[in-house]
């Protein structure tokens, strides 16, 4: 037996050594009293969301109450704001501009009394005002330059001064405008040139300036990292005024549109696929004219098509926790794509789980990768000093200790396999071996030790749903049945004593792809 332990710890060794992921013989050594400073929450700053009209609906208002209360994000942004069927635009008989915000303030206002905050994309053109008939998505959004870059202007300032006499001046300095989204994406987002999108651009961000001088525009939302120097570039050349970076990312390795979810897609095995880009993203703002501006990826995740079954799979939770982990302070905020299936780029899905790029599905049920951000949301406000990398430790005024670490193994067999095929099987998980934890100068007293997990068949509603042999619909017996069994990533509870000599240590085995916490609660 001895012998067999041996060589199972030596082959544990050569995967972690293979994976270049942790370090051989895991250990999480922790000091209580040695603090890194406040935690940074960048990670819950922003959340995606399809498009403005789909937050009219009710399961859709429903879904973000719950996000709101359990994952506390700040902001959220989304497509469409300015597309018709948000009714916001349209020209009389002598061609004058007549504005409508009806719609808008429904949505608005429904956000803030969340105590939320809208991260205002501008776009897409309202078809009274667009110079061509091109449009994206089965919803149609019109993706040509205005016709008259005045009219344009007008009407973003119009809107800004409506969001000033809606919710005050005090209230919208703290929100972002942000133009256009992904123009470099031609055809796409965009049918212009980078020089027409600079030019809408400067109109648009303008506009906003004229209602107040402290309210903050930038751009250029593009995806893939792109077009960075070029827009600071162009704002400092012009005088235009530029107030962050927006940008997006995505961890599959080629093309970053899929309009209508039919591609095949392949993730990435670059260890720093999405974090990297980010990274280099800091770096270039860094050395622009205007070093110190905000950088906000207003979209991230796995795969940027909404028909990817990772998105489902237990191991977007695990890769959720280490890209962000990997960017550490480089950005202001990563808001994932997006936190509900309630989306319809591709037109009504016709499954309850499709790969739709949702923390939850079309019926609010939570996925794998919910469970990061709800568990990343416990983390405590003081972070302390931790040299494992994939994980965090952290306190809170109270003295509970909040311990959150994972195993990101890739299990993907790379370019012969697409994600569509692979992650759409039953994937048992092996094993990492064993985390050794070992916590020092706790305060002394009792603690209820809360441990949370996700993993394999563990809060995976996927396995759930091939488990329930993958039907076409659910009854309402079913998505009660999903509810329940996902809820909550609680594994256990138990009741602990630190004695005054404020030791705790535990081994705990891990399997590739797992997602721990351990919640100290002092009592």
């Amino acid at each position: 037996m001895k012998r067999i332990f041996i060589l199972l710890v030596l082959i544990h060794s050569i995967q972690i050594i293979g994976q270049n992921n942790n370090a051989e013989n895991r250990i999480i050594k922790i000091d209580y009293n040695k603090e890194a400073g406040k935690l940074n929450t960048m990670f819950k700053e922003c959340i995606g969301a399809g498009r403005a009209n789909e937050g009219l609906r009710a399961d859709w208002q429903e879904q973000l109450a719950l996000v709101k209360k359990e994952c506390d994000f700040k902001y959220i942004r989304m497509h469409g704001l300015l597309t018709d069927d948000m009714a916001v635009y349209r020209e009389d008989e002598k061609g004058n501009p007549e504005y409508n915000y009806q719609y808008v303030d429904v949505l608005f206002d429904y956000i803030v009394s969340l105590k939320m905050k809208p991260f205002v994309e501008l776009g897409f053109m309202p078809n009274a005002l667009a110079s061509g008939k091109e449009t994206i998505f089965w919803w149609k959004g019109n993706v040509t330059p205005p016709k008259d870059y005045k009219k344009w202007e007008d009407l973003i300032q119009n809107l800004t001064q409506h969001f000033t006499e809606r919710y005050g001046a005090e209230e919208v300095k703290t929100w972002y405008f942000e133009v256009w989204n992904e123009p470099n994406l031609s055809p796409g987002f965009w049918t212009g040139t980078q020089a027409d999108y600079f030019k809408l651009y400067e109109y648009a961000a303008r506009a906003v300036k004229n209602v107040n001088k402290e309210y903050k525009v930038g751009g250029p939302a593009t995806a893939g990292a792109a077009w960075v120097p070029e827009t600071i570039d162009f704002c400092a050349k012009n005088n235009v005024p530029i107030d962050f970076i927006s940008t997006h990312t995505y961890g599959v390795k080629h093309g970053y549109l899929d309009e209508f979810g039919t591609s095949g897609t392949i993730l990435s095995q670059d260890e720093f696929s999405v974090s990297g880009d980010i990274l280099n993203s800091r770096k270039q703002i860094a050395a622009s004219a205007k070093p110190n501006l905000e950088l906000h990826y207003t979209e991230w995740s796995a795969s940027y098509t909404p028909a990817d079954p990772i998105h489902d799979s237990y191991h977007s939770a695990a890769y959720i926790l280490q890209k962000i982990k990997q960017v550490g302070n480089a950005a202001n905020s990563m808001s994932y794509w997006v936190f509900t299936d309630i989306f319809e780029e591709a037109g009504p899905r016709f499954t309850p789980f499709h790969g739709g790029f949702g923390l939850l599905n079309t019926q609010g049920i939570k996925k794998p990768a919910y469970f990061s951000y709800y568990l990343m949301n416990k983390l405590g406000e003081t972070e302390l000093q931790n040299a494992d990398k994939n994980s965090w430790i952290t306190k809170n005024e109270k003295g509970d200790v909040q311990l959150l670490f994972w195993d990101f193994t890739n299990t993907h067999p790379g370019d012969k396999v697409l994600n569509q095929t692979y992650y759409l099987q039953d994937l048992p998980s092996k094993s990492k071996g064993v985390v050794k934890i070992e916590l020092d100068n706790l305060v002394k007293g009792k603690y209820n030790l809360e441990i949370y997990k996700v993993g394999y068949k563990t809060h995976d509603v996927y396995a759930d749903y091939l488990a329930m042999k993958s039907p076409k619909q659910l009854s309402k017996e079913q998505v009660k049945l999903l509810k329940e069994k996902n809820n909550d990533c609680l594994l256990s509870t138990e009741k602990i004593k630190i004695d005054s000599k404020g030791a705790f240590n535990r081994e705990i085995a891990i399997n590739e792809n797992d997602v721990y916490m351990f919640r100290f609660v002092k009592q």
